[in-house]
């Protein structure tokens, strides 16, 4: 299969990423499951020439057909699409304000409710290693065991969700929480937080936000 249509979504929500600011140049990068593997950008290929046959298919067991080499990031996209049967997209960005706060090697704490889009109480950020790297990859496994998002420090983000839409919509709510949380350090003091019960409470009401399943049905 050529996957055609998957190959354009993905290059479309690339460039809707750089129009929000999310990514710039050939910098962060994307995947989709497909089938027994996933597509991925390639490397070094800016988004406004990327043309779909130039979106690399990937097998589970890192190969991959063609003279156009994969995103050098692909081992953690390797590694959550293998480890996370719920998340079908990967997006990696280096937007502003999330990559601030990975850079402090800071998490985002439950300073809001939204961090729990993330789907746990708050966004961890998994330690350094060199890009492209199999040590980031296991950094990034561990970050990502629950959690949906995690920052890398020094680096940027990554984030995963069941769709490529939810995935490109989750980085852009991380970089929101983490714009909110360099604001709140700037006043010279950590924020208070929301408690784990409150937490709790949110994370229990993202499981039914959003349409579901059988709505709209019945008397």
């Amino acid at each position: 299969m050529d996957y055609l249509t998957e190959r354009y979504d993905i290059i479309r929500q690339c460039r809707a990423m750089v129009a929000a600011d999310l990514i710039r140049g050939t910098s962060g990068n994307v995947s989709m499951r497909v089938g027994e593997g996933y597509l991925i950008t390639p490397t070094g290929i800016p988004y406004d020439r990327l043309a779909p046959e130039e979106i690399v298919l990937m097998g589970l067991d890192g190969r991959y057909d063609g003279s156009i080499r994969p995103s050098s990031e692909w081992q953690f996209h390797h590694n959550v699409l293998s480890h996370r049967p719920d998340i079908n997209a990967v997006v990696h960005t280096h937007s502003s304000h999330a990559t601030a706060i990975a850079v402090m090697e800071k998490d985002i704490p439950p300073l809001h409710y939204m961090v729990a889009a993330a789907g746990v109480s708050h966004i961890p950020c998994a330690p350094y290693a060199t890009f492209g790297s199999r040590a980031l990859a296991d950094h990034v496994t561990k970050a990502m065991a629950v959690s949906r998002a995690c920052l890398l420090a020094h680096h940027g983000v990554i984030a995963g969700h069941a769709t490529l839409a939810e995935a490109v919509a989750l980085a852009a709510t991380v970089e929101e929480m983490a714009r909110l949380y360099v604001l709140c350090l700037s006043t010279g003091r950590e924020p208070p937080l929301l408690t784990d019960g409150e937490m709790a409470d949110a994370l229990a009401a993202f499981t039914g936000y959003g349409q579901q399943p059988g709505d709209g049905k019945g008397a």
